[in-house]
């Protein structure tokens, strides 16, 4: 049973962003520092991507792990205590869309990178990993 009325339910959700994020902000805040410029959010794109490097063909989405499903290895992964029958559907949901975005990006073309909400606890691990995506092929 949820412990907060519909309407602080509905506020503290109302929080809950989708760009801009803090997570996001730090991905960019690598990306920039290592000197690449992007392109935020492209609405003509599927899925509108975090990152958008047109001239490269590069796409970097950051996604937080409870919202997009992160592996069963992820300590962030975790289902809600209650109203499972809600959000189970809808977080399965938001995982198969993001499979269905990224083979649609691909067709189109594009190199796609996601960074997980979890690997910003290593930040040089993840700046290699960026590098790595940004000047290979």
């Amino acid at each position: 049973m949820d412990t907060l009325t519909i309407a602080e339910r509905s506020e503290r959700m109302s929080r809950v962003r989708c760009k801009d994020t803090k997570p996001e902000m730090l991905v960019r805040s690598i990306v920039h520092g290592m000197g690449y410029r992007y392109k935020l959010h492209d609405r003509s794109l599927p899925g509108n991507p975090d990152m958008v490097f047109p001239s490269r063909g590069k796409i970097i989405f950051v996604h937080g792990c409870f919202w997009h499903r992160h592996g069963a290895g992820c300590e962030y992964t975790r289902w809600p205590k209650s109203k499972l029958e809600f959000w189970r559907p809808k977080l399965e949901q938001n995982n198969r869309r993001d499979r269905v975005v990224g083979r649609e990006l691909r067709k189109q073309g594009w190199s796609v990178l996601v960074v997980w909400e979890c690997e910003l606890k290593n930040r040089e691990r993840l700046a290699a990993r960026v590098r790595a995506f940004m000047e290979g092929d």
